[in-house]
């Protein structure tokens, strides 16, 4: 009985020794969400921290799992969006957080937004290290036909691998919106549908979680 009570309490100290190493996997701290129309008139945007909803910054939270955020440039009042009907000739969305815990190396950066007639939207990206040193910098545009592009919905999903894995990292983004010119009201459109990046961890980390696990696994076998 003594003995069957030893194995169990190595067990339940091992899963608690991961699970802690899960919980404290990362910080995320966001700091800047927020659009505008038209400037002046400025408005929060509410965005999503690994599956859970905040309506405006800061949020600084640990998460377990690697660092899922998407801004939720629709969600807001009002949304990002010109033209299509509204009296909004420019507008932009810009965000900024931070990350910091186990090492990151890669994340996947997803736009989704719709252009129409001179319709354009504009994005800049930019991620540093602890030191301020930029460690990826990139920008885009999205036009509909009448500014040189194709009228209707796009999607940009770009995997990025940055040329380290990091500790400490900043992101900002920024967004513009453009009419190029067109009125507004009207069927000319730029319009931001979401902002998301999803972070992948070094390899190293997962491999670490991983052989504990299996040798809980083991262990419990052996148990039997």
């Amino acid at each position: 009985m003594m003995l069957n009570y030893r194995k169990c309490w190595i067990v339940a100290v091992s899963v608690a020794l991961i699970s802690s190493a899960l919980a404290s996997g990362w910080n995320v701290n966001v700091t800047i969400s927020l659009g505008s129309v038209n400037n002046p008139i400025t408005f929060l945007v509410p965005f999503n921290i690994n599956g859970v909803t905040y309506a405006a910054p800061p949020a600084n939270v640990t998460v377990g799992t690697p660092p899922s955020i998407t801004f939720l440039t629709q969600a807001s009042n009002p949304p990002v969006t010109i033209g299509d009907g509204t009296p909004y000739t420019t507008g932009t969305f810009d965000a900024a957080y931070s990350l910091a815990g186990k090492g990151l190396n890669r994340f996947t950066f997803i736009v989704s937004g719709f252009v129409w007639g001179r319709g354009q939207v504009n994005w800049q990206k930019t991620v540093t290290d602890a030191t301020g040193n930029v460690v990826y910098s990139a920008s885009g545009s999205f036009a509909g036909s009448g500014a040189g592009g194709t009228d209707g919905a796009f999607l940009l999903n770009l995997v990025v691998t940055l040329p380290a894995t990091y500790t400490v990292l900043n992101v900002s983004e920024s967004f513009q919106l453009t009419l190029n010119g067109a009125p507004a009201p009207g069927t000319d459109t730029a319009s931001l549908l979401l902002v998301e990046q999803d972070w992948v961890p070094e390899p190293a980390s997962w491999l670490v979680l991983g052989a504990g696990l299996g040798s809980l696994l083991v262990r419990r076998r052996r148990q039997r």
